[in-house]
Protein backbone atom coordinates (compact mmCIF):
# COMPACT_ATOMS: atom_id res chain seq x y z
CA UNK A 1 0.00 0.00 0.00
CA UNK A 2 1.33 3.57 -0.90
CA UNK A 3 2.19 5.49 2.19
CA UNK A 4 -0.17 8.17 0.72
CA UNK A 5 0.56 10.78 3.36
CA UNK A 6 -1.52 14.01 3.45
CA UNK A 7 -1.15 17.10 5.63
CA UNK A 8 -3.16 19.13 7.36
CA UNK A 9 -2.91 21.70 10.28
CA UNK A 10 -4.79 21.62 13.46
CA UNK A 11 -3.34 22.82 17.39
CA UNK A 12 -1.24 20.24 18.94
CA UNK A 13 0.25 19.40 22.27
CA UNK A 14 4.28 20.65 21.69
CA UNK A 15 6.52 17.74 22.31
CA UNK A 16 7.71 16.99 25.65
CA UNK A 17 10.74 16.13 26.80
CA UNK A 18 11.73 13.30 29.23
CA UNK A 19 14.84 12.26 31.73
CA UNK A 20 15.69 9.40 33.45
CA UNK A 21 17.90 9.33 36.39
CA UNK A 22 19.31 6.21 38.23
CA UNK A 23 16.73 4.10 37.74
CA UNK A 24 16.73 1.01 38.92
CA UNK A 25 14.01 -2.32 38.11
CA UNK A 26 14.04 -5.51 40.48
CA UNK A 27 11.66 -7.94 40.01
CA UNK A 28 11.08 -10.30 43.31
CA UNK A 29 8.82 -10.06 46.64
CA UNK A 30 11.58 -7.37 48.44
CA UNK A 31 13.08 -5.57 45.55
CA UNK A 32 13.95 -2.28 47.62
CA UNK A 33 15.99 -4.50 49.76
CA UNK A 34 18.42 -5.42 46.80
CA UNK A 35 18.86 -2.15 44.99
CA UNK A 36 21.92 -1.26 47.74
CA UNK A 37 23.49 -4.63 46.54
CA UNK A 38 22.89 -3.91 43.02
CA UNK A 39 24.75 -0.29 43.11
CA UNK A 40 27.43 -2.08 44.76
CA UNK A 41 28.11 -4.31 41.98
CA UNK A 42 25.78 -7.05 42.71
CA UNK A 43 25.43 -9.05 39.01
CA UNK A 44 22.12 -10.42 37.60
CA UNK A 45 23.29 -13.92 38.21
CA UNK A 46 24.27 -13.62 41.61
CA UNK A 47 20.83 -11.48 42.52
CA UNK A 48 18.79 -14.18 40.72
CA UNK A 49 20.84 -17.25 41.92
CA UNK A 50 21.33 -16.50 45.84
CA UNK A 51 17.97 -14.30 46.03
CA UNK A 52 14.92 -15.30 43.61
CA UNK A 53 15.10 -11.66 42.19
CA UNK A 54 15.28 -10.58 38.83
CA UNK A 55 17.01 -7.42 37.65
CA UNK A 56 15.36 -5.58 35.20
CA UNK A 57 17.27 -2.26 34.72
CA UNK A 58 20.38 -0.93 36.17
CA UNK A 59 21.17 2.71 36.70
CA UNK A 60 19.59 4.07 33.39
CA UNK A 61 20.92 7.97 32.88
CA UNK A 62 18.82 8.70 29.54
CA UNK A 63 17.92 12.12 28.04
CA UNK A 64 15.63 11.98 25.15
CA UNK A 65 14.67 15.25 23.49
CA UNK A 66 11.61 16.81 23.24
CA UNK A 67 10.14 16.01 19.23
CA UNK A 68 12.96 12.98 18.80
CA UNK A 69 13.09 9.73 18.08
CA UNK A 70 14.31 7.73 21.15
CA UNK A 71 15.42 4.39 19.94
CA UNK A 72 15.92 1.77 22.52
CA UNK A 73 17.65 -1.57 20.95
CA UNK A 74 18.62 -4.62 22.27
CA UNK A 75 18.20 -8.30 22.33
CA UNK A 76 15.50 -10.32 23.98
CA UNK A 77 15.74 -9.68 27.72
CA UNK A 78 17.94 -6.41 27.99
CA UNK A 79 15.11 -4.46 29.06
CA UNK A 80 14.00 -2.62 26.46
CA UNK A 81 10.42 -3.18 26.67
CA UNK A 82 10.66 -2.93 30.91
CA UNK A 83 11.96 0.58 30.10
CA UNK A 84 9.57 2.10 28.11
CA UNK A 85 6.46 0.81 30.37
CA UNK A 86 8.46 2.82 33.05
CA UNK A 87 7.70 6.03 31.32
CA UNK A 88 3.51 5.84 31.73
CA UNK A 89 4.53 3.66 34.36
CA UNK A 90 3.04 0.75 33.57
CA UNK A 91 5.51 -0.77 35.72
CA UNK A 92 6.89 1.24 38.64
CA UNK A 93 10.52 1.58 39.24
CA UNK A 94 12.21 0.20 42.57
CA UNK A 95 14.28 3.14 42.61
CA UNK A 96 14.58 6.33 40.47
CA UNK A 97 13.74 9.28 39.30
CA UNK A 98 11.56 9.69 35.41
CA UNK A 99 10.42 13.43 34.48
CA UNK A 100 8.21 14.31 32.12
CA UNK A 101 9.09 17.91 30.98
CA UNK A 102 10.17 18.59 34.73
CA UNK A 103 7.00 16.40 36.13
CA UNK A 104 8.23 13.88 38.54
CA UNK A 105 6.18 10.38 36.69
CA UNK A 106 7.16 8.33 39.86
CA UNK A 107 5.46 10.32 42.51
CA UNK A 108 2.48 11.25 40.53
CA UNK A 109 -0.89 10.08 42.78
CA UNK A 110 -3.30 7.21 40.96
CA UNK A 111 -5.74 10.46 39.75
CA UNK A 112 -2.96 12.44 38.36
CA UNK A 113 -1.55 8.97 36.76
CA UNK A 114 -4.50 8.70 34.83
CA UNK A 115 -4.77 11.93 33.38
CA UNK A 116 -0.75 11.90 32.38
CA UNK A 117 -1.68 8.49 30.59
CA UNK A 118 -4.96 9.33 29.10
CA UNK A 119 -3.22 13.05 27.88
CA UNK A 120 0.43 13.40 27.36
CA UNK A 121 1.01 9.67 26.08
CA UNK A 122 -0.03 7.02 23.68
CA UNK A 123 0.98 3.70 22.89
CA UNK A 124 1.24 1.87 19.70
CA UNK A 125 2.15 -2.26 20.46
CA UNK A 126 3.73 -5.36 18.49
CA UNK A 127 0.00 -7.11 18.51
CA UNK A 128 -1.89 -4.14 17.21
CA UNK A 129 -4.14 -4.46 20.41
CA UNK A 130 -7.14 -3.50 18.45
CA UNK A 131 -10.53 -3.74 19.35
CA UNK A 132 -12.06 -7.03 17.04
CA UNK A 133 -15.39 -5.58 17.24
CA UNK A 134 -14.95 -2.39 16.75
CA UNK A 135 -14.53 -0.43 12.87
CA UNK A 136 -11.28 0.94 11.68
CA UNK A 137 -13.03 4.51 12.54
CA UNK A 138 -14.03 3.11 16.07
CA UNK A 139 -10.97 1.85 17.38
CA UNK A 140 -9.12 4.95 15.94
CA UNK A 141 -11.82 7.37 17.91
CA UNK A 142 -11.57 5.05 21.35
CA UNK A 143 -9.24 7.23 23.38
CA UNK A 144 -10.93 10.36 22.62
CA UNK A 145 -14.10 8.93 23.63
CA UNK A 146 -12.25 7.71 26.65
CA UNK A 147 -11.09 11.41 27.53
CA UNK A 148 -15.05 12.33 26.70
CA UNK A 149 -14.46 14.52 23.71
CA UNK A 150 -17.80 15.57 22.03
CA UNK A 151 -18.36 12.66 19.55
CA UNK A 152 -17.75 15.79 16.65
CA UNK A 153 -14.58 15.93 17.44
CA UNK A 154 -13.77 12.62 17.66
CA UNK A 155 -14.86 11.73 14.21
CA UNK A 156 -13.43 14.85 12.58
CA UNK A 157 -9.69 14.30 14.28
CA UNK A 158 -10.41 9.87 13.14
CA UNK A 159 -11.07 11.12 10.10
CA UNK A 160 -8.01 13.43 9.24
CA UNK A 161 -5.54 10.84 10.82
CA UNK A 162 -7.16 7.62 9.22
CA UNK A 163 -6.80 9.22 5.86
CA UNK A 164 -3.01 10.54 7.07
CA UNK A 165 -1.69 6.83 7.28
CA UNK A 166 -3.01 6.16 4.03
CA UNK A 167 -6.73 4.30 4.98
CA UNK A 168 -9.27 5.82 3.40
CA UNK A 169 -12.29 4.07 2.41
CA UNK A 170 -11.42 1.62 5.04
CA UNK A 171 -13.37 2.88 8.06
CA UNK A 172 -16.16 0.55 8.43
CA UNK A 173 -14.18 -1.95 7.73
CA UNK A 174 -13.15 -4.63 11.16
CA UNK A 175 -9.61 -5.92 12.04
CA UNK A 176 -9.80 -9.45 10.64
CA UNK A 177 -10.60 -7.84 7.04
CA UNK A 178 -7.61 -6.19 7.11
CA UNK A 179 -3.76 -6.86 6.55
CA UNK A 180 -0.94 -6.70 9.32
CA UNK A 181 0.51 -3.87 8.06
CA UNK A 182 -3.06 -2.01 7.60
CA UNK A 183 -3.95 -3.00 11.16
CA UNK A 184 -1.08 -1.10 12.41
CA UNK A 185 -1.27 1.72 10.46
CA UNK A 186 -5.02 1.63 12.37
CA UNK A 187 -2.76 1.11 15.93
CA UNK A 188 -1.09 4.61 14.49
CA UNK A 189 -3.85 6.52 13.64
CA UNK A 190 -5.61 5.75 17.40
CA UNK A 191 -2.34 6.81 18.80
CA UNK A 192 -1.97 10.11 16.66
CA UNK A 193 -6.00 10.63 17.07
CA UNK A 194 -5.08 11.00 20.98
CA UNK A 195 -2.58 13.97 20.31
CA UNK A 196 -0.41 13.09 23.16
CA UNK A 197 3.01 14.40 22.98
CA UNK A 198 4.63 11.41 23.75
CA UNK A 199 4.53 8.50 21.53
CA UNK A 200 5.54 5.17 22.72
CA UNK A 201 6.07 2.56 20.19
CA UNK A 202 6.72 -0.94 22.02
CA UNK A 203 8.09 -3.27 19.11
CA UNK A 204 5.23 -1.72 16.91
CA UNK A 205 6.75 -3.04 13.63
CA UNK A 206 8.53 -6.13 14.86
CA UNK A 207 5.76 -8.42 13.33
CA UNK A 208 4.93 -7.65 10.07
CA UNK A 209 6.67 -8.57 6.74
CA UNK A 210 9.84 -7.04 5.86
CA UNK A 211 8.55 -4.88 3.26
CA UNK A 212 5.72 -3.69 5.21
CA UNK A 213 8.44 -3.38 7.92
CA UNK A 214 10.00 -0.93 5.61
CA UNK A 215 7.17 0.82 4.28
CA UNK A 216 5.70 1.56 7.99
CA UNK A 217 9.01 3.13 8.74
CA UNK A 218 8.50 5.34 6.19
CA UNK A 219 5.40 6.45 7.43
CA UNK A 220 6.20 7.33 10.59
CA UNK A 221 9.51 9.33 9.57
CA UNK A 222 7.08 11.43 7.20
CA UNK A 223 4.88 12.19 9.58
CA UNK A 224 6.93 12.68 12.22
CA UNK A 225 8.42 15.29 9.84
CA UNK A 226 5.66 17.93 10.59
CA UNK A 227 3.95 15.60 13.92
CA UNK A 228 7.38 16.08 16.09
CA UNK A 229 6.34 14.03 18.78
CA UNK A 230 8.79 12.73 21.28
CA UNK A 231 8.55 9.40 20.14
CA UNK A 232 10.79 6.32 22.02
CA UNK A 233 10.56 3.69 19.63
CA UNK A 234 11.79 -0.39 20.82
CA UNK A 235 13.36 -2.56 18.52
CA UNK A 236 15.88 -5.56 17.86
CA UNK A 237 17.20 -4.26 14.55
CA UNK A 238 20.07 -2.04 14.05
CA UNK A 239 18.47 -1.39 10.58
CA UNK A 240 15.26 0.05 11.79
CA UNK A 241 17.13 1.79 15.22
CA UNK A 242 19.23 3.61 12.39
CA UNK A 243 16.87 4.54 9.74
CA UNK A 244 14.41 5.83 12.48
CA UNK A 245 16.79 7.02 15.57
CA UNK A 246 17.58 10.46 16.03
CA UNK A 247 19.78 8.88 19.09
CA UNK A 248 19.90 5.53 20.11
CA UNK A 249 20.85 3.76 23.18
CA UNK A 250 21.99 0.27 23.40
CA UNK A 251 20.85 -2.21 26.30
CA UNK A 252 22.42 -5.48 27.29
CA UNK A 253 21.05 -7.10 30.72
CA UNK A 254 19.20 -4.01 31.90
CA UNK A 255 22.40 -1.59 31.44
CA UNK A 256 22.75 1.32 29.10
CA UNK A 257 26.29 -0.42 27.02
CA UNK A 258 25.84 2.86 24.72
CA UNK A 259 24.06 5.71 23.44
CA UNK A 260 24.42 8.64 20.74
CA UNK A 261 23.87 8.90 17.24
CA UNK A 262 23.57 6.00 14.73
CA UNK A 263 26.85 7.64 13.02
CA UNK A 264 28.22 7.97 16.66
CA UNK A 265 27.81 4.44 16.95
CA UNK A 266 29.06 3.03 13.85
CA UNK A 267 32.10 5.03 13.96
CA UNK A 268 32.83 4.58 17.84
CA UNK A 269 31.29 1.15 19.45
CA UNK A 270 31.84 0.94 22.74
CA UNK A 271 32.78 -2.39 23.16
CA UNK A 272 32.76 -5.74 21.37
CA UNK A 273 29.07 -6.15 22.45
CA UNK A 274 28.30 -3.10 19.94
CA UNK A 275 31.43 -3.44 17.33
CA UNK A 276 29.36 -7.12 17.03
CA UNK A 277 25.63 -5.54 16.34
CA UNK A 278 27.54 -2.93 13.81
CA UNK A 279 30.35 -4.91 11.51
CA UNK A 280 27.36 -5.84 8.87
CA UNK A 281 25.63 -1.85 8.19
CA UNK A 282 26.11 -0.55 5.47
CA UNK A 283 27.85 2.64 7.05
CA UNK A 284 27.13 4.28 3.59
CA UNK A 285 23.81 5.02 5.23
CA UNK A 286 24.39 6.17 8.03
CA UNK A 287 27.95 7.88 8.71
CA UNK A 288 27.87 11.91 7.22
CA UNK A 289 29.99 13.34 4.19
CA UNK A 290 31.50 15.75 7.10
CA UNK A 291 33.03 13.37 9.63
CA UNK A 292 35.55 12.45 6.38
CA UNK A 293 35.82 15.87 4.58
CA UNK A 294 39.06 17.88 4.37
CA UNK A 295 40.47 21.05 4.04
CA UNK A 296 38.62 22.73 0.93
CA UNK A 297 41.54 23.79 -1.73
CA UNK A 298 41.47 25.81 -4.86
CA UNK A 299 40.10 23.90 -6.88
CA UNK A 300 36.97 23.53 -4.63
CA UNK A 301 34.89 26.31 -6.35
CA UNK A 302 34.52 24.37 -9.57
CA UNK A 303 33.77 21.00 -8.12
CA UNK A 304 29.93 19.13 -7.44
CA UNK A 305 28.78 20.36 -4.65
CA UNK A 306 26.88 18.35 -1.39
CA UNK A 307 25.51 19.77 2.00
CA UNK A 308 27.86 18.66 4.95
CA UNK A 309 24.87 16.34 6.25
CA UNK A 310 24.65 14.32 3.43
CA UNK A 311 25.41 10.65 4.06
CA UNK A 312 28.39 9.11 1.95
CA UNK A 313 25.76 6.92 -0.50
CA UNK A 314 24.74 10.28 -1.63
CA UNK A 315 27.88 11.70 -1.87
CA UNK A 316 28.75 8.64 -3.75
CA UNK A 317 26.02 8.73 -6.23
CA UNK A 318 26.72 12.41 -6.82
CA UNK A 319 30.18 11.77 -8.06
CA UNK A 320 29.12 8.93 -10.17
CA UNK A 321 26.72 10.88 -11.97
CA UNK A 322 28.75 14.22 -12.17
CA UNK A 323 31.63 11.79 -13.28
CA UNK A 324 33.88 13.45 -10.97
CA UNK A 325 36.75 12.71 -8.82
CA UNK A 326 35.85 15.26 -5.73
CA UNK A 327 33.21 16.63 -4.17
CA UNK A 328 33.12 19.85 -2.20
CA UNK A 329 30.94 20.20 0.46
CA UNK A 330 29.05 23.17 1.80
CA UNK A 331 27.50 24.32 4.97
CA UNK A 332 24.08 25.19 5.75
CA UNK A 333 24.39 28.75 4.00
CA UNK A 334 26.20 27.46 0.92
CA UNK A 335 29.54 28.06 2.02
CA UNK A 336 31.96 25.62 0.63
CA UNK A 337 34.05 24.12 4.25
CA UNK A 338 35.47 21.16 2.42
CA UNK A 339 35.79 18.34 -0.22
CA UNK A 340 36.50 14.80 -0.36
CA UNK A 341 37.83 12.41 -3.00
CA UNK A 342 36.25 8.91 -4.27
CA UNK A 343 38.63 7.00 -2.75
CA UNK A 344 38.19 8.28 0.54
CA UNK A 345 34.72 8.34 0.36
CA UNK A 346 34.97 4.32 -0.94
CA UNK A 347 37.20 3.51 2.28
CA UNK A 348 34.88 5.14 4.36
CA UNK A 349 32.00 3.00 3.27
CA UNK A 350 34.19 -0.21 3.68
CA UNK A 351 35.91 0.73 6.87
CA UNK A 352 35.69 -1.78 9.38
Amino acid sequence: MANNISTGNSEKQPAAGISIRHLYKIFGHDPKNYVQAVKDGMTKAELNDKHGHILGLRDINIDMPAGGIQVVMGLSGSGKSTLIRHINRLIDPTSGELMVDGEDVVSMSALQLREFRRHKTAMVFQKFALLPHRTVLENTVYGLEIQGIPREKQLEEAHRWIERVGLKGFEEKYPNQLSGGMQQRVGLARALTNDAPILLMDEAFSALDPLIRVDMQSVLLDLQKEIKKTVVFITHDLDEALRLGDRIAILRDGEIIQQGTGQDIVLNPADAYIESFVQEVNRGRVIRIDTIMTAPQPESANLPVIRFDSLLEEAMRKLVDEKSEHISICCEQGKIIGQASVSTVMAAMVRR
